[in-house]
């Protein structure tokens, strides 16, 4: 059995109750992204205002055929307001990590910025101690910036993070093979 093409979507109600659940399981969201507790019903009223698709972030499912397998969420900032642009991030359930997923799902959430919003500067950060996330950022043709010290407090210590941006005239990798079926998000 082939296995099911990659898309993203915005987010259906069905999958709220995985969202929440998601976003406060310490083993679900993993060693770089528990932050502690936090209000399980954001995501749901949120979802009730705008869908989650509102004027400062917009956050897609990553599904696999009609499967749920996480979220990915691009938020609007801009030190100037002649000058926004997106910091995306990406979170998965723990059994679709280490699949190739979370590169093709932020791919795609990439490829749907550029096509629908005129920014220039798409940019993503991570902990320094996350090698994964940081091949991804790199195998997408991110650029490393640097390092900005104490920028993220978990687990009783601040942490340093990684920062990375993607220009729209940044020259981009060709799309390795994807899983089986890759598909973009539709307008």
């Amino acid at each position: 059995m082939e296995p099911a093409k990659i898309t993203l979507r915005p987010i259906a109600e069905a999958d709220l109750a995985a969202v929440s659940g998601m976003v406060n399981d310490p083993d679900a969201l993993g060693e770089f992204q528990w932050y502690g507790w936090g209000d399980p019903e954001r995501f749901r009223r949120r979802w009730a205002e705008h869908g989650l698709l509102g004027e400062e972030q917009w956050v897609f499912a990553v599904a696999g055929g009609e499967e749920f397998l996480g979220f990915v969420a691009a938020t609007r900032k801009g030190a100037r307001p002649t000058a926004p642009y997106w910091s995306i991030g990406a979170q998965l359930l723990p059994t679709a990590r280490g699949r190739g997923i979370g590169t093709e799902a932020q791919r795609q959430l990439v490829d749907y910025l550029f096509a629908h919003t005129p920014v220039m500067r798409v940019e993503a950060d991570t902990e320094t101690g996350n090698l994964a996330e940081q091949r991804v950022l790199e195998k997408l043709g991110f650029t490393r910036e640097g390092v900005h010290r104490a920028m993220a407090f978990r687990g009783g210590q601040w942490r340093d993070m990684v920062y990375y941006s993607l220009l729209r005239t940044d020259p981009r990798p060709p799309a390795r093979p994807s899983p089986p079926g890759a598909a973009c998000l539709e307008p």
